[in-house]
């Protein structure tokens, strides 16, 4: 399931059935997946705008979400939802380095 500002329907989401669900930037990943159950996937979350910044930014925020999924099976990451026209091309390959990049503080 995608959706976006969905954060009150998480719950009824979950009884739909999905293998996934898809959380936009309101919800704190880490918030998102117990509401969910750790039993489903979860796809998400950074902020689109994160993108719009200063490099810092970008790695930092991609940072926390990457943390706040801790490194358990089953994350997707992703935007929380789509690619703003003026991001740019470097901010976009800092985002994937850095997500290639990063290893669950537990597995270091």
């Amino acid at each position: 399931h995608f959706g976006t500002d969905t954060a009150h329907l998480l719950e009824s989401i979950v009884q739909t059935g999905p293998d996934i669900v898809s959380l936009d930037w309101r919800v704190p990943l880490d918030e998102g997946w117990d509401r969910v159950g750790h039993e489903h996937g979860i796809q998400g979350n950074l902020d689109p705008a994160v993108l719009l910044g200063p490099a810092d930014l970008v790695r930092a925020r991609t940072n926390d979400v990457l943390r706040r999924a801790g490194g358990r099976p089953g994350h997707i990451f992703n935007l929380g939802h789509g690619v703003l026209p003026e991001s740019t091309v470097e901010n976009l390959q800092l985002l994937v380095e850095t997500v290639h990049s990063w290893v669950p503080a537990n597995v270091a």
